[in-house]
């Protein structure tokens, strides 16, 4: 079996009913004060990167999703989490 070495990113972000007091001062402060009008809005979030040996970028997505589950690395009470090989 050939293994691989696969670049994969979690985003986590907030549920989008959800309050982003992060994404509310980033754009209130920065954006706006900044003289850019035309962004309406801003929503904050987390982007980890990892390194995964894998058979396919299949598994080393699908090996990541279970980690994050198991392991709690997001509230999914609160949280949206995308899991995707970027390389």
């Amino acid at each position: 079996m050939n293994i691989g070495n696969f670049v994969v990113e979690v985003i986590i972000e907030n549920k989008p009913l959800a309050r982003d007091p992060e994404g509310e001062t980033i754009h209130r402060n920065l954006v706006l004060k900044g003289g850019y009008s035309q962004v309406t809005s801003v929503r904050a979030g987390k982007i980890l990167r990892m390194n995964v040996e894998a058979s396919s970028g299949d598994d080393a997505r699908q090996l990541v999703q279970k980690m994050c589950d198991d392991l709690r690395i997001y509230n999914p009470a609160a949280h949206t989490c995308w899991v995707r090989i970027v390389e």
